[in-house]
């Protein structure tokens, strides 16, 4: 009978054995990382290994529980309950009584909800377990407090491109096989990879079972093996990284960046609307009055993307970040809002001067509405000086333009009512 053959994946099957054999996490295997210290003090804590997919969560809890001699205990919160947790804690106290110890490690932690998080934690009080969750979302948003507070969190990077080099040399060694690309695409690869060793071995492993009969260059890697895409996740942390990385590039006037973070979320699948949305409020938030055009031009991009779709819509968004990211920005327009929103808040429902109300009725009329209104245009100066707050409010100044761009402009014409404002008074 013919031996069955090995289906296990090169990536599961290459998984280091102890720490010491895994690639890249520098900050939290090298000297003085949090997970070294655990292990040179043979004493685990519980953890939170928070990353990017493929860059050795799961394989640096199977090297833990290797380390220092317990018991793994895998689980997927994708597949798995609260019965499956109870099942779980019964096996750890079977081994507990046997003196072994038991590592529970759970992938995907923050797709479990509060109740079963919640399950835990007197497993993790009485030390049933060493638990070590695994998750690609930001912990502080997506686990229970209850739950955070017990565990140290290690934060992963994906690997870099000499780590995913070194992958490469191993599993050449791992094999046996040589893997037909040139030092040129070998370099490429890696980078493609964009820091994911999973989706490096398994492209290692094809390439090397599909019988090339040469070294391949980066242009013909190109042609049989597809790029992995940009990491984005539509609506989690990386999206809101990103559109994050936008805002501040352009707030920053670094316009090159700004086009890149932009590039980043439009090459990874996102919604070019939400994108259109996020820049309109910029122009209005950020850029405001010291340049009035940009929510303008914000619009009419964004129409026109609407009308032609991409490629060709593309360039409208492009022009847009461009325009954005080179025109004077203030904050004048929002601070605005926010003080004259504070002083409604402040003062209640104080009514508006009587001369300047409307006197409909004769009742009205004789109680002094519209008394003393003067009508502005009709003035030589076009200013009356006539005050517009509450009687019993004293004035307040909400809005203070900048000397940049046209808010100079608008800075000169307030200047003027003011002080024609103050000889009035």
């Amino acid at each position: 009978m013919a031996a069955q053959k090995n289906t296990r994946p090169l990536a599961d099957l290459m998984r280091p054995a102890t720490i010491e054999d895994v690639v890249g996490q520098r900050s939290l295997l090298g000297e003085n990382g949090l997970v070294r210290r655990m292990v040179d003090g043979n004493k685990l804590s519980n953890l939170i290994l928070w990353g990017p997919p493929g860059c050795g969560k799961t394989t640096i809890a199977r090297a833990l529980a290797n380390s220092v001699d317990m018991e793994f205990m895998p689980m997927s919160a994708v597949f798995s309950g609260t019965a499956d947790i109870k099942k779980a804690m019964e096996a750890a106290k079977m081994h507990q009584n046997l003196g072994r110890g038991t590592l529970l490690f759970i992938d995907e932690i923050h797709r479990f909800n509060k109740t079963q998080q919640d399950t835990l934690l007197p497993y993790l009080e009485d030390g049933t377990v060493v638990f070590i969750g695994a998750t690609t979302e930001n912990p502080s948003f997506n686990l229970n407090n209850a739950l955070l507070s017990r565990c140290h969190v290690g934060v992963l990077t994906g690997l870099d491109t000499q780590d995913l080099l070194t992958l490469m040399t191993r599993a050449e060694e791992f094999t046996g096989k040589k893997l037909p690309l040139d030092s040129a695409a070998q370099i490429h690869l890696a980078q493609m990879a964009d820091g994911d060793a999973r989706f490096l071995l398994n492209t290692v492993e094809y390439m090397m079972s599909a019988g090339f009969d040469h070294e391949l260059s980066a242009p013909e890697l190109d042609d049989v093996v597809q790029k992995r895409a940009p990491m984005s996740d539509k609506s989690g942390d990386e999206h809101y990284n990103l559109i994050s990385a936008v805002h501040k590039s352009l707030r920053a006037s670094d316009t090159d960046a700004a086009l890149y973070w932009v590039a980043r979320m439009m090459t990874s699948g996102q919604d070019p609307m939400y994108l259109f949305r996020r820049l309109a409020r910029f122009a209005v938030e950020d850029i405001g009055l010291a340049d009035p055009n940009a929510m303008q031009m914000a619009l009419t991009a964004w129409q026109l993307y609407e009308r032609m779709g991409s490629p060709e819509g593309d360039l409208a968004l492009t022009q847009l970040v461009i325009y954005l990211g080179t025109a004077p920005k203030s904050v004048g327009n929002y601070k605005a809002q926010k003080a004259a929103y504070a002083a409604a808040q402040q003062n209640g429902s104080l009514p508006p001067p009587k001369n300047i109300l409307n006197a409909p009725t004769k009742m009205m009329k004789n109680m002094g509405y519209g008394a003393g209104y003067i009508y502005d245009p009709d003035t030589a100066s076009g200013c009356s000086g006539q005050n517009c707050f509450p009687e019993s409010m004293p004035r307040q100044k909400f809005y203070h333009p900048i000397e940049r761009g046209f808010e100079r402009e608008i800075k000169k014409r307030l200047d003027y009512w003011d002080t024609f404002r103050n000889k009035k008074a």
